[in-house]
């Protein structure tokens, strides 16, 4: 698998889920009202799960005040969506390097790469996306995706379309079921990461296992050799 570069330091540059309101009054004098309630929702939506923290409670962490948070986000949905779409843009950089001479399937797998170290570089952005970036809302029949990862699956679909081409892709795979497989793969070991912190699930392993699967299982997936990867250790 293609490496990223800054991908293997993971564990220098941990990002504490532990913000809480103590960290975002620090940040008060030297950032803006709309910074402030990023960090807080994000913190409270972790903690507390999304359904649970209200407009209220964002606003009076972010020492602000809810019109505000109104005003720059519409709404809470509005806000969940303005920290994913930071998550996946933190994500896509993370592969920009590779648009030189990397073939598409090293560009895929680092893309699919990329989201496992930047959730374990940041646990609150983890808990979001693998339990409440695409639930059914209490007030809404229906499922809003943000920009971030539209914009995500449509580089992965070009990526494929572009394999497809080469005739690196069998012609009778479906590449919107590819990339769906591709996808699940890693969001359901990054999730049960999740779930078993906070139930009885058995899901006894680390980084490096998620890692060490996506490049045994990504590249048997989608016909490329695999190449031996390295650890968050180096």
């Amino acid at each position: 698998m293609a490496q990223l570069r800054g991908m293997d330091g993971v564990a220098n540059g941990m990002v504490s889920s532990e913000i809480g309101a103590s960290a975002v009054a620090e940040k008060s004098n030297n950032t803006s009202s709309r910074e402030r309630i990023i960090l807080a929702a994000k913190h409270l939506f972790a903690r507390n799960g999304y359904e649970n923290a209200s407009t209220v409670a964002i606003a009076r962490q972010a020492g602000t005040s809810e019109s505000q948070l109104m005003k720059h986000f519409g709404s809470k949905q509005g806000l969940l969506s303005a920290i994913l779409d930071r998550g996946w843009a933190a994500i896509l950089q993370r592969v920009e390097s590779l648009r030189g001479n990397a073939s598409p399937a090293d560009k895929l797998l680092a893309m699919l790469d990329a989201i496992v170290v930047e959730l374990e570089n940041d646990q609150e952005l983890k808990e979001l996306m693998t339990l409440e970036s695409r639930r059914v809302r209490k007030d809404s029949h229906d499922v809003v995706l943000s920009h971030g990862y539209r914009q995500f699956i449509e580089l992965c679909d070009g990526l494929l379309s572009e394999m497809r081409h080469q005739e690196q892709v069998r012609p009778d795979v479906n590449l919107e079921a590819l990339r769906t497989a591709l996808m699940g793969m890693v969001e359901g070991l990054l999730r049960d990461q999740v779930v078993a912190k906070r139930s009885d699930l058995r899901a006894g392993y680390s980084f490096d296992d998620v890692r060490n699967l996506l490049h045994v299982l990504g590249p048997a997936l989608i016909g490329k050799s695999a190449a031996p990867v390295k650890s968050a250790n180096g």
